[in-house]
């Protein structure tokens, strides 16, 4: 049923993780299984047993065979203060598969028992948490956005204690690697420069293949480059669909460039570059308009780990690292803009087009108006200006800020070539009409705990398709009332 593991990562010395097993869950019970994702990972869905075995799986009282379970070690900053060995704490490596597309991809349970990272905790997942992660990483991929994927989703059948007893679940998770910026410090921090060595090689064979045609003393700094590179381009994403991670620790940043760890992670509403959902973040240090300087702060953390790989001279390696990190606000900057002159439907390369995107993001800031809602009615207004009252109703404050606007943006699309039901369709397909807001997401959570898994798999089949409008489900796609708002999210540890 499971495709054949390789065990690339357990392969390494043995202070890059520890052996472990998953404790056993009392009476699992599946609750969602990504057949599609499971048909592209190469899972013999022909084979494929009843839901009792498989949530016997996917819980980890079984293991399919091949799997090598290991914690894997890594260290991280949190919220800027350094934590020198943290390590997975609740999640197992069952080893990587090679998918139909001939990628590595890690598959690892979550939520599956304590290990000897756990510092203390139950290394258990409380059900929220699972779903949460299940629907918005699913939610991403759909979006277009490097993430993590859900596999499955399985009920243990036995309470996890936070502030109060919650069901317990987990998560398999599925992942281009589980190696993240903390795993470099982890050795960095121990002075081991042979394990980061072998790091940078086995990272470099894994996500960048190309920088192994480098000699090996350029190939530290070249990784640090690329890696950037996909940084970057992935926060300008973010930033292009008001997504704002919440724990944007150095534990929790990907090498690999992909959305790792949907803990207190949220979608914004009305515009507000102050934007805060999470609980643990009380000086939203992880804002949303903080993003992109964070990323450029953590990728400062990782540029640390490699300098004695980088040169022989201290004072060189120091100077070659801080020019790479001093480029990361430009290569943002071009990201960004070119995520948002897809979003306004602009062609070209105008350079007043930036000032034009920031105009209208500060004209849905005056007017409180709902950030996704207001792109995707603007390319209704791309087709026609007919459109244009209901874009300014989306403003309950003030509307004339984006009233003024709106001439200046068609004055620009007159230099562009096409028709105008073209360019809104295209706008359509970059816009999304539907994403996991919060308040849904919490429905969903609540339903879950009273055993009513309805509401997941109904929000769950909408976020398979959030560019096409559905009929009927209109609703989903609307902001919170006053009274369904949910302004702190939880990380579920």
């Amino acid at each position: 049923m499971f495709p054949e593991f390789t065990l690339r990562y357990s392969s390494l010395p043995e202070r890059f993780y520890a052996p472990a097993e998953p404790d056993s869950a009392h009476q699992p019970r599946l609750i969602a299984f990504n057949r599609a994702l499971a048909e592209e990972l190469g899972f013999d869905l022909a084979a494929w047993p009843g839901d009792e075995e498989a949530a016997a799986l996917f819980a980890g009282n079984r293991l399919p065979p091949g799997a090598q379970p290991i914690a894997q070690a890594y260290a991280g900053h949190q919220f800027g203060n350094f934590v020198p060995q943290l390590g997975d704490g609740r999640a197992l490596l069952l080893g990587e598969v090679t998918d139909r597309a001939g990628r590595l991809r890690d598959i690892q349970l979550k939520g599956s028992g304590s290990t000897v990272f756990s510092r203390g905790g139950d290394g258990r997942a409380p059900l929220g948490p699972v779903l949460r992660e299940y629907l918005v990483s699913e939610a991403m991929h759909r979006l277009g956005v490097p993430s993590t994927r859900a596999l499955a989703a399985v009920s243990t059948g036995q309470g996890v204690v936070r502030e109060r007893l919650l069901p317990g679940a987990v998560l398999t998770r599925v992942a281009a690697s589980h190696i993240r910026v903390g795993t470099f410090e982890y050795f960095a921090a121990r002075g081991d420069q042979e394990a980061l060595a072998l790091l940078v090689e086995h990272v470099i064979a894994r996500h960048y293949p190309e920088l192994a045609e480098r000699p090996a003393s350029e190939r530290p700094l070249a990784l640090l480059e690329a890696v950037q590179r996909r940084q970057a381009a992935l926060v300008a994403r973010w930033m292009g669909l008001g997504f704002i991670h919440g724990v944007m620790n150095t534990d929790n940043t990907a090498i690999s460039g992909e959305t790792l760890d949907y803990g207190p992670c949220a979608f914004m509403e009305a515009y507000d570059p102050a934007t805060v959902f999470s609980a643990i973040d009380q000086q939203g240090r992880y804002a949303y308009g903080n993003q992109p300087q964070i990323m450029q702060w953590n990728m400062a953390r990782f540029a640390e780990t490699l300098l004695g790989l980088m040169d022989e001279d201290p004072q060189r390696a120091i100077e070659q690292a801080t020019a790479v990190i001093e480029a990361f606000p430009s290569q943002y900057r071009e990201a960004w803009l070119g995520v948002m002159r897809d979003k306004l439907g602009l062609g070209g390369g105008w350079v007043e087009d930036a000032a034009l995107a920031e105009d209208f993001l500060q004209a849905l800031r005056a007017g409180g108006a709902d950030f996704t809602l207001s792109f995707r009615l603007l390319a209704d207004c791309a087709a026609s200006s007919a459109a244009d009252e209901a874009l300014l109703a989306l403003c309950p404050q003030d509307a004339e800020p984006l009233r003024a606007w709106l001439p200046r943006w068609r004055e620009r699309l007159v230099a562009d070539a096409g028709d105008p039901e073209g360019r809104a369709g295209r706008m359509r397909r970059t816009n999304p009409l539907y994403i996991p807001r919060n308040h849904q997401v919490e429905r969903v959570i609540q339903a879950a705990q009273k055993d009513d898994y309805a509401p997941f798999e109904a929000l769950r089949a909408v976020l398979a398709a959030p560019f096409e409008e559905q009929a009927g489900l209109e609703a989903y796609a609307l902001p919170a009332r006053a009274e369904e708002q949910v302004v702190r999210t939880f990380c579920g540890t």
